[in-house]
C-alpha cells in the first residue's frame, strides 16, 4: 500500500479500496451505521474522520492502519 502524508490521499485510498471490494457507499454506510450521504463527505473531505471512524472504515476494507518512523535522509554534505 501507498504512503499517505495528506487527508486526500487517505479518501482516495479509501475511495479506491471500496471500490476494488466491489462495494457501494451504501453498503459501507449501513456497516458503519451512518448515511451513504456522510460516507460520501468523509470520502472526498477525509479531514473529518475521527480516529473511531477510520479505524472502524478501514477494519471493514480489509485495510490495517500502520504508523512508522519516518526513515531517516541521509545528512547534508555539509555536516560531513
Amino acid at each position: 500500500m501507498p504512503r499517505v502524508s495528506t487527508p486526500s490521499q487517505v479518501g482516495a485510498l479509501l475511495t479506491a479500496r471500496r471500490k476494488a471490494l466491489g462495494l457501494s457507499q451504501a453498503a459501507v454506510a449501513s456497516r458503519l451505521g451512518i448515511s451513504q450521504n456522510r460516507l460520501s463527505e468523509l470520502e472526498t473531505e477525509p479531514a473529518h474522520l475521527t480516529l473511531d471512524r477510520l479505524l472502524a472504515l478501514t477494519g471493514l476494507l480489509g485495510l490495517d492502519l500502520v504508523l512508522q518512523e519516518k526513515a531517516k535522509l541521509p545528512a547534508p554534505r555539509s555536516e560531513w
